[in-house]
């Protein structure tokens, strides 16, 4: 396949999901049809299908765009020139504050990502695993630094995303939000990072 070729296939691809994206938030996944997607895009459905065997693939294309920005925000994050205890805290809040205004406040597309969780956990099991694995390459800066305890990187790393699986998970955002047993997001960024801290004084 030449190069030209395969950057306009790409190009498509990306087309399509851009405008799946956009009709999800619209009128909602499941209203949404390829026949919908191919009628903006000014395709035939049987083009569409070139791209994308289904509608869950679709769907699943989306998904992995979504949870791929947030994945590039904490990378970006990761490389910035602040101290490790910073770049986890800023992190941990990005995740949050990223989640919570593209799927909380979009009743939409928090249906679109319910589903994903519901039929391709798999997406999500990798983009967990991706995220883990950066929080991990940042904990364990902090431990050649002296700001983190030494420990089993990839167990810390669990630990601490897991901690913060209320303010990651879109759905538990949604639900435990103005509940009078929560918890501040930065109350509870500041609590994991003393477990892992190395005490001072």
């Amino acid at each position: 396949m030449s190069l030209v070729l395969e950057n306009t296939e790409t190009d498509t691809r990306t087309r399509i999901l851009l405008v799946a994206e956009r009709l999800f938030r619209e009128i909602g996944y499941q209203k949404t049809t390829v026949a919908d997607i191919a009628k903006v895009l000014k395709m035939s459905p049987a083009n569409v299908y070139r791209f994308f065997d289904s509608k869950t693939a679709i769907h699943q294309g989306v998904a992995t765009r979504l949870m791929g920005e947030v994945e590039a925000a904490v990378a970006t994050i990761a490389a910035e020139p602040l101290a490790p205890k910073d770049r986890l805290r800023e992190i941990l809040a990005t995740i949050h504050h990223m989640n919570a205004e593209r799927y909380v406040g979009d009743a939409k597309l928090h249906e679109m990502v319910a589903m994903a969780m519901e039929e391709a956990w798999d997406i999500c099991d990798a983009h967990i695993a991706r995220l883990g694995e950066m929080v991990g390459g940042v904990i364990a800066e902090g431990v050649v630094a002296g700001e983190f305890k030494p420990c089993d990187l990839e167990v810390t790393a669990k630990c601490v995303c897991v901690s913060m699986v209320r303010f990651f998970h879109p759905q538990m955002i949604a639900e435990c939000a103005n509940k009078q047993i929560d918890v501040p997001l930065d109350v509870m960024i500041e609590f994991v990072l003393g477990a892992i801290s190395v005490p001072r004084g």
